[in-house]
């Protein structure tokens, strides 16, 4: 049986240093505060701030449901224990959310009287209660009892640790979706550009976002198909087919751009987006059935409209606005070729089938 070799001294050196380094970067301080407390500093003040930033840039968007939302609540009242809640000192009284977004939008909301506890499995005599509804000793329980660690990164701590300790925290609870990852490992100037953009009301009209609580936004699909454009506009024709490494290359290939650069990319974006918007109008990114138009967001068809757009000349771009009609048409009569509507329905990031349907699109602008 084979025994692991001890490491040497050169190596052992070097672990050493590795660990005391690892010690020094983080300096953190606890305390255990009341939902009271807690509710105070995400609440907004005189100075139109909150104490603790409940939406750090590398933060994912709202996931909890108000039922999930009650749980917390009746955990508090069951006297059961929660995970502690992370958070990073930016400046002597003002925090950003590391770990327990969640936890902390559900106090905040409970407590100021916008959630109504739901699904109960002990309380339920107090279902459909708010704080203000309850008996008086719970609600004083509640406001008062220190019922929920945090943990501080002090200001002294390496600037870069908290997203450090955001994503190791995060592996082990609900999976981050890709996009989320993307936020916190590429952030900067472009990925800050994706998610700015990503509020354009065209793309939120198409995805059918009406609010925050609307899937497409809680889950940045909205952002990923900005990301998508600007990964196929540089590679359409050689795409390798992994969408995935795809995207996450395209962030790594702009994440150094300078701020003109990221203005060029956010311009070129828009005025595609707007192009489209003009073009097609309200069957943008749709598929026709035969006889009508389906109301639904087609990844292929965004890919084809959007890159085929962006690859026309102005003039081209000109005659195409002219002619708005007839490419609506045309564009419909395109469903009738089996090839083409498998391209964009089937095999989505096929490479053979991303180059068709943009061949395809392009093609018919160009014969206008």
């Amino acid at each position: 049986m084979n025994q692991l070799k001890p490491p040497n001294p050169a190596q052992s050196a070097i672990i050493l240093e590795r660990f005391l380094k690892a010690q020094d970067r983080l300096v953190y301080q606890t305390a255990d505060l009341s939902l009271g407390s807690l509710s105070s500093m995400t609440t907004v003040g005189a100075n139109g701030k909150t104490a603790i930033d409940l939406a750090p840039d590398f933060q994912r968007r709202e996931r909890w449901s108000p039922k999930k939302q009650s749980a917390l609540i009746e955990s508090f009242l069951l006297n059961v224990p929660v995970p502690p809640v992370y958070l990073a000192e930016d400046a002597y009284g003002q925090y950003s959310v590391v770990d327990g977004k969640q936890r902390l939008t559900a106090i905040h909301a409970f407590m100021v009287g916008g959630l109504r506890l739901k699904s109960l499995e002990y309380f339920r005599e107090i279902e459909d209660f708010t704080f203000a509804e309850l008996p008086e000793d719970l609600q004083n329980a509640l406001a008062i009892r220190p019922y929920v660690r945090v943990v501080t990164l002090l200001k002294q701590s390496d600037p870069n640790l908290k997203f450090e300790v955001f994503t190791r925290l995060n592996r082990g609870g609900e999976a981050m979706l890709p996009q989320e990852l993307r936020k916190v490992a590429y952030r900067g100037a472009f990925s800050d550009m994706i998610f700015e953009v990503a509020e354009e009301p065209f793309i939120k009209d198409r995805l059918k976002i009406s609010s925050v609580e609307s899937s497409a936004y809680v889950h940045m699909d909205d952002a990923e198909y900005v990301l998508r454009y600007f990964t196929l506009r540089e590679r359409w024709d050689s795409f390798s087919g992994s969408l995935r490494d795809e995207l996450d290359e395209c962030m790594i290939r702009n994440s150094k751009l300078s701020k003109e650069e990221v203005q060029e990319k956010k311009q070129d974006f828009l005025s595609t987006l707007q192009a489209c918007q003009h073009i097609w109008g309200s069957v943008a990114f749709q598929r026709h059935t035969g006889s009508t138009w389906r109301d639904q967001f087609l990844a292929g068809m965004y890919d084809a409209e959007m890159i085929a757009v962006s690859l026309l000349d102005p003039l081209e771009l000109d005659r195409v606005f002219n002619n708005s009609e007839d490419v609506v048409e045309l564009t419909a009569e395109l469903f009738r070729d089996p090839e083409f509507d498998r391209a964009v329905r089937q095999g989505t990031n096929t490479p053979s089938f991303v180059r068709h349907r943009i061949d395809a699109i392009h093609g018919l602008l160009l014969s206008i």
